[in-house]
């Protein structure tokens, strides 16, 4: 719980013992009401108000009533009825601040983990229309299909000082309550959660250029989803573009106010028919990662807010993405081989790389549910498992004809790829701390990248030997 909210409870609870074993009197009322409504105000000024704290707003309402009753009507109740109120009063306070102070604690306004590198991170964001493909989830027959991506680019430390840093966005709280159906309005805190990125600042002249890494997120979330490994990244010296697919990601605002939802896959009777929609839709996911690429190239040569004109290191670009992403990055290594390396968090394979394999090399991270679930005798499979897994992922393996590398971390599920843990350690981390989570993930793709974009092959097998928890 933030400071606030820890302060906004206490007040209540001294209120309410104020009301129920102080003397009625018209200062200690006065001041008891100035109290809470002081604080409350505070901590709706300076924190945000928020769901989890609705119960503690309720309790703190009916005090603020109460007392200005008694401070207008200070003559006292029959003995035995307010003994009566009194008790069920103090139930009622313990019981539903309690509430609070569950679920405060069990979706806390978190801290980000600090960034190791020595860079501060800058980012802006793009609105991109590729002309040549029509939109093909669209009813409109003319639209084309358009983007949103994020550029997180270095800044140099002193250039980011005293800028104010961004919080994460609404579309956050949009994908967590697709992904697992929870009422979105239960992470509208998370526009309070502050992250390391400021916006618009100078690149960093540190170096000549920068090795570029595009990131694609899973279906139903947002490019949003991975700032803990993004922010990792960059301040180590990479520009990452995080690219928003529309249709599949969970929210696409335009800067125009449009926003465009995840729209559900239809139910397939087959197996083999919703492979098969798999590949088309992992299609287009691959073909908005190399139209990001093109656009990319041509701002190095041309970037209409001069930004990154030369200063992208187009010789060394690389690509990683979670579930429905790393699936949208072994395709887009297969189809186009400007990308030097791929890293994928437990995706699939549909499409051309199910059959070809990888000429660059290739990065695989699954957690240890779904990777009991390649276990034949294994009867209770991992939901994000598929009937074509098992032979696409051998396949890719064995085809692959440069080094590929394959992971499995225990205690790991679907969604511990993203910031899930720190959103709520007690539901998503239960048998790992939810930092350690965090360090795993954007620690080995941070060295993968290392070794085969920079050269730095010692750090990745110093990573790579890390000690999983078993």
């Amino acid at each position: 719980m933030r400071v606030l909210e820890v302060i906004v409870i206490l007040v209540i609870l001294a209120a309410a013992g104020g009301i129920l074993f102080g003397k009625r009197d018209r200062r200690l009322n006065a001041a008891l009401l100035l109290s809470v409504v002081l604080v409350a105000l505070l901590h709706g000024i300076i924190d945000q108000f928020r769901v989890q704290m609705v119960p503690a707003y309720a309790v703190a309402l009916v005090l603020i009533i109460v007392l200005i009753r008694r401070l207008f009507k200070p003559h006292s109740e029959a003995r035995s009825k307010a003994l009566l109120k009194k008790s069920l009063l103090s139930i009622v306070v313990l019981a539903v601040s309690g509430v609070s102070v569950y679920l405060s604690m069990l979706l806390p306004v978190f801290s980000m983990p600090e960034p190791t590198g020595s860079y501060a991170i800058g980012t802006i964001s793009r609105h991109l229309t590729d002309q040549s493909r029509g939109e093909t989830f669209s009813a409109d027959p003319n639209d084309k299909r358009e983007l949103m991506v994020n550029v997180w680019y270095p800044v140099d430390r002193s250039k980011a000082e005293g800028k104010p840093v961004e919080h994460y966005p609404s579309e956050l709280g949009e994908a967590i309550s697709l992904v697992f159906g929870i009422p979105k309005q239960l992470f509208s805190h998370v526009t309070a959660i502050p992250t390391h990125v400021v916006n618009g600042a100078e690149l960093s002249t540190a170096k000549a250029n920068y090795p570029v890494l595009l990131f694609s997120p899973g279906v139903r979330s947002t490019r949003f989803q991975s700032m803990t490994a993004i922010e990792e990244l960059v301040s180590h010296g990479y520009i990452v573009v995080g690219m928003d697919h529309p249709y599949t990601s969970a929210k696409v605002t335009f800067p125009d106010g449009r926003a465009i939802f995840y729209e559900p896959e239809p139910k397939f009777p087959t197996a083999a028919e919703l492979y098969e929609n798999n590949v088309k839709g992992v299609g287009i996911r691959a073909a908005d990662a190399r139209f990001v690429l093109d656009i990319i190239t041509q701002w190095n040569t041309k970037d209409p807010n001069g930004l990154f004109e030369g200063k992208l290191d187009l010789d060394h670009v690389g690509i990683f993405g979670h579930s429905y992403g790393g699936a949208t990055t072994a395709e887009a290594l297969a189809q186009d081989k400007r990308f030097k390396a791929g890293l994928s968090l437990e995706g699939g394979f549909w499409g051309s790389v199910a059959h070809t394999g990888l000429q660059q090399p290739f990065m695989y991270i699954m957690s240890g549910g779904t990777a009991e679930s390649l276990d034949p005798s294994t009867t209770k499979k991992d939901k994000v498992f598929y009937e074509e897994f098992a032979p696409d992922l051998k396949s890719v393996m064995t085809k692959s004809t440069n080094d590929t590398y394959y992971l499995t971390v225990d205690h790991f599920i679907h969604q511990s790829f993203t910031e899930i843990a720190l959103l709520s350690p007690s539901l998503f981390a239960k048998n790992i701390d939810p930092v350690h989570n965090i360090d795993i993930t954007r620690s080995y793709v941070r060295a993968f990248f290392d070794q085969y974009l920079k050269g730095n092959s010692r750090r990745f097998w110093r990573v790579h030997h890390l000690n999983i928890p078993k």
